[in-house]
């Protein structure tokens, strides 16, 4: 198998990291990119065995670049720190991609009761919608992901907002990677507040990012 590093940009997620980096495969290096909290998210990470790099421009694009520049391993698997994904599905992605399979292995959430709000699902129904008509293989811009680090780097993505994981999408599409949608448990947050889901203002930034992509 070969080697994998988890990256897992954060803001604020002081709350929820402890279960998530006890929930992780065990063995895999994991680097926390702390992005401006104000919650000691980074010393959390630390005081239980993560490598912690800071970027202090806002925005989860600027977070996963960072954290791809940093990574150290040849795969990367890259997800939120909320603790409401199933992190038990990364094995099964990184082997896909190590054996050559598959070029992006992604998530296709499957939602718990109440882990998904209505607003947050509508706006990723549209933009995935639009993915497949554009001959993208998939149903949900989801937030996670296992790919190789220097194919993910060669893409060029320029969105360092939350656009990141829709460009990514689209480049890979065009580039004619090979995307496999793998179902992935989706639970309530761990801890903490959505930035994108938790609100409708949330929502609407996330969207407004990406529907510029596609126009």
């Amino acid at each position: 198998m070969h080697r994998v590093e988890i990256v897992l940009p954060c803001l604020d997620e002081a709350e929820a990291l402890p279960w998530v980096l006890t929930a992780l495969p065990s063995g895999w290096p994991v680097l926390v990119v702390d992005n401006g909290s104000s919650d000691g998210t980074a010393q959390v990470a630390r005081a239980h065995g993560a490598r912690v790099v800071v970027e202090d421009r806002r925005g989860y694009g600027a977070a996963v670049h960072t954290g791809l520049e940093h990574a150290g391993a040849e795969l990367v698997a890259v997800l939120d720190g909320d603790g409401s994904l199933d992190v038990d599905v990364l094995p099964a992605m990184a082997a896909d991609v190590a054996a050559g399979r598959v070029d992006l292995a992604v998530g296709r959430r499957i939602p718990e009761p109440g882990s998904w709000p209505w607003h947050a699902r509508v706006g990723n129904a549209l933009i995935a919608a639009e993915l497949r008509r554009r001959g993208v293989p998939v149903h949900d811009v989801a937030p996670i992901r296992v790919a190789r680090r220097a194919a993910l780097l060669g893409l060029g993505i320029v969105d360092r907002a939350f656009g990141y994981p829709l460009e990514l999408l689209l480049r890979a599409g065009a580039a004619g990677w090979r995307i496999e949608e793998v179902p992935v448990r989706y639970a309530r947050r761990a801890g903490g507040r959505s930035k994108v889901s938790g609100s409708v203002a949330g929502t609407a930034r996330a969207v407004r990012d990406m529907a510029g992509l596609l126009r």
